[in-house]
């Protein structure tokens, strides 16, 4: 072979070896990247491929050395990792945009009106299910009957769960069914009666006894709930989301929804603190796919404090005797906690009130014994006694929090607490300290999906009216920085899925979002203005 053939050869086989090795699918430039790494640092451009991040870099360097059939100019946009919600409930938040919306509901009468429309435009529900009903956004704040529904739906069984899930005002109808009678009485939850009459309402286990009874759910349901809500968390800048409290045969649908590739959104997922979910996933390790892992336990100390099902060391200052209860026996939080531990399972437990945060993190401090990385969490962290904030860090007990309970509940929390207890409520500044991070949510469907809303609930400390004008004990607020941390790389450590996504950094997943205002510099006033424009997962254009 001629020498002159044999170089030529040579210098176009190095050439398409060089061209493959800096072949990328994508790479993204001219924009103000927030890689949310150790440093916070930001950078102009990163390439992608196969889905993941290949590197990082200036304008210049990342364009220079990579060559790729699709690249996104930002056009100077902020660019930052995909959002995580570190506590919602995917699940039942798709179910809910398929209820009547009692959201913003100004009076029950009001709320009666929606369940009669929906009915009329949906007759063929067998049963009627709504959600987002707030009696202290109603005049007197006083829980209704449901002589109105029976009136209504004399034949139809009604459901209507209170905004926080923790509390609900059924019919007759459903009361029947459930086989409820005035009298009966249970642990940690109630059925209320007036003269000895059942009034409909039904708080925290009470509600079990008659969701109990609703007609199992099918696959096109599932498909139909979770991919409305998907689109709605992908509009939102959402890409992992924590699922709080899911049965297995519900793990196992979405599973495989996620494997058919008919579902995109990535999940962790905690199981409910169930026996069958036990005799499911205790004796193995936890699940995990590209886009979902099981590792979370979410048990349930007490109930909310808008219901006054939270549990308080001193009574209500707006219901006199009256503390709240936790939903089991104490002896059953020790022993759950004893088994997790010996396990590779995340406890994370539903805690609102002073009292059952302190037992809760009394009982993590015994099972635990000292620092670790179990990450067990309190989810909400809500009223903390000022003795106990130091048992958080003792065991590195992870606080979960929701900025925008905040500044739902400071309207009333005051009334419910007193002047005192109120002070080391919501208390983020103060929960962050203990372990230097702290994980954010927003709780939805209890409250809106807006991770903006979470943002200015987090630094303003305000609502999205504005209120108040200096914020809400704004010496518990956070940094812009530790605010985007909270949402992203602290969201995701939370779930122990801080090498996947979180940030952008080479190797991890390709989860971005390009928005229309910068975070870290946008006035408070504009924050609910900032859109989404794109949202990727994987690489993949989502929204």
């Amino acid at each position: 072979m001629p020498r002159l053939l044999v170089v030529v050869i040579i210098f176009s086989l190095l050439n398409v070896a060089c061209k493959s090795t800096n072949a990328v699918d994508t790479i993204v430039h001219n924009g103000v990247v927030y890689t949310v790494d150790e440093n916070f640092k930001t950078v102009e451009a990163f390439a992608v491929k196969g889905g993941k991040i290949v590197a990082t870099g200036t304008n210049n360097e990342i364009l220079k050395k990579y060559e790729a059939n699709q690249t996104i100019d930002a056009k100077g946009q902020a660019v930052y990792p995909g959002l995580i919600d570190a506590h919602a409930h995917f699940l039942g938040y798709g179910q809910s945009l398929f209820m009547v919306d009692l959201f913003g509901a100004a009076t029950w009468e009001e709320a009666v009106e929606r369940v009669k429309k929906f009915a009329k435009e949906h007759p063929e529900e067998k049963w009627i299910k709504g959600r987002g009903w707030d009696q202290n956004k109603w005049p007197g704040k006083l829980y209704p009957t449901n002589d109105k529904l029976n009136e209504a739906f004399p034949g139809t069984p009604v459901i209507l769960t209170r905004v926080d899930g923790h509390a609900a005002i059924v019919n007759q109808k459903t009361l029947d069914l459930a086989e409820i009678h005035a009298g009966q009485t249970l642990t940690g939850g109630e059925i209320e009666t007036k003269e000895g009459k059942l009034t409909g309402l039904l708080i925290d286990n009470a509600v079990d006894l008659v969701t109990g009874k609703v007609p199992p759910s099918t696959i096109d349901d599932y498909l139909k709930w979770l991919s409305k809500a998907q689109k709605n968390c992908f509009e939102a800048g959402l890409t992992t989301v924590a699922d709080c409290g899911l049965m297995y045969n519900d793990v196992e649908t979405i599973d495989g929804l996620q494997k058919e590739g008919k579902l995109d959104m990535r999940l962790y997922v905690m199981l409910s603190d169930d026996t069958a979910n036990y005799n499911r996933y205790l004796h193995k390790e936890p699940y995990k796919s590209d886009k979902m892992f099981v590792k979370g336990i979410k048990v349930y100390a007490d109930g909310a404090l808008g219901s006054r099902g939270a549990c308080l060391l001193e009574p209500y200052s707006d219901k006199k005797g009256w503390s709240g209860f936790l939903l089991k026996d104490k002896k059953y939080f020790d022993s759950i906690a004893g088994v997790i531990a010996k396990t590779n399972y995340q406890m994370c437990t539903h805690a609102i009130g002073d009292s059952a945060n302190r037992e809760m993190l009394r009982i993590y401090n015994r099972a635990l014994n000292g620092k670790n990385d179990k990450r067990w969490r309190i989810e909400h962290a809500q009223i903390i006694n000022a003795a106990d904030f130091t048992l958080f860090g003792t065991s590195s007990i992870i606080p979960s929090v929701q900025p925008t309970h905040a500044t739902s509940d400071m309207y009333w929390a005051e009334e419910r607490l007193g002047p005192g207890r109120i002070k080391s409520g919501y208390a983020f500044k103060q929960l962050l300290r203990q372990n230097g991070w702290i994980p954010l949510g927003t709780d939805f469907p209890v409250e809106d999906i807006s991770p903006f809303k979470t943002f200015l609930a987090a630094v303003f400390r305000k609502d999205s009216k504005g209120f108040p004008e200096g914020g809400f004990q704004s010496e518990n607020a956070l940094t812009r920085e530790e605010t985007i941390k909270g949402m992203t790389i602290w969201a995701a450590r939370s779930c122990f899925l801080e090498n996947e996504v979180g940030s952008i950094e080479a190797g991890k997943k390709a989860d971005f979002i390009i928005l229309s205002q910068d975070l870290m510099k946008v006035a408070g006033k504009d924050v609910l203005n900032t859109k989404v424009v794109n949202t990727y997962i994987g690489g993949k254009k989502v929204f």
